[in-house]
């Protein structure tokens, strides 16, 4: 009885060890300070596809961070990206949308900040920088399509209830990464003119694109406190969040097979 008993107890220590490991990582772009959260599975061995997260326009909270925590048990080694830096994360609308207009105002800029988080997703031994992806929600679902319009470096972009800003004429031809979009119908923050707009220049400009969306569902659909932040058209979409999330794990397992 003496070997099964051992052996239990191997196998039980082992799965108590095997579990998502966190690394705060402290980085810098253009003077500002930054701090992000690298997570994997100790469980799996060796390089594995890198998936870069960008937080909403809370700044870098606990949801993002559950996100890349998600991501990491699914066998990804996942960066919650800092876009704002100073750890900065607030619940207040105006706030936010200050924050993130300083960060959007010029292009260029929004993609380096960017660029700089998936440079410490890259510098990681965990990632094979053969496979990355970046998806982002809400103002991060902008930033990843602005990533892809930058010729990052990507395999693929998911944007969930993201702001769509269109593709810009010098981007045709250009465009590497493969994009998936989840967004809600009954979104009011982005118009259906801009909808169309986006679409047409991604048609314009020969991405590999597609957009899902779903019907009754509202800004921050994937969010569950979407709610608690006092806004009509912020809503949790339980039904939407878990379809856009089975899309997006369909979605990595056609562009990092290779």
């Amino acid at each position: 009885m003496r070997k099964p008993l051992c052996l239990s107890l191997l196998l039980a220590a082992t799965a108590v060890q095997a579990e998502v490991q966190t690394k705060t990582i402290a980085y810098e772009d253009d003077g500002a300070k930054l701090t992000g959260h690298l997570y994997w599975d100790d469980a799996v061995s060796g390089k594995r596809p890198g998936v870069l997260v960008i937080h909403e326009w809370w700044g870098l909270n606990d949801y993002a961070k559950k996100r890349a925590h998600l991501l990491a048990e699914l066998g990804y080694v996942a960066f919650a990206a800092d876009m704002y830096g100073d750890g900065r994360v607030t619940d207040q609308p105006s706030q936010a949308k200050e924050w993130m207009q300083e960060v959007t105002v010029d292009p260029e800029s929004w993609r380096q900040r960017a660029a700089a988080g998936l440079a410490q997703l890259k510098g990681s031994e965990l990632a094979d920088t053969d496979r990355l992806a970046a998806i982002g929600y809400c103002f991060g679902g902008g930033t990843v399509m602005q990533m892809a319009y930058g010729g990052a470096d990507l395999d693929g972009v998911v944007s969930f209830h993201g702001s769509l800003p269109a593709a810009p004429a010098e981007a045709a031809g250009k465009i590497r990464p493969k994009i998936l979009v989840a967004h809600g119908q009954t979104d009011s923050f982005v118009a259906p003119e801009v909808v169309a707009n986006f679409k047409n220049k991604l048609e314009a400009a020969g991405a590999n694109w597609e957009m899902d969306i779903y019907g009754g569902a509202r800004h921050g659909f994937t969010n569950p406190d979407a709610a608690a932040y006092g806004m009509e058209n912020l809503s949790y979409n339980a039904q939407a969040d878990a379809r856009s999330w089975q899309r997006m794990q369909a979605f990595f397992a056609e562009i990092f097979a290779k």
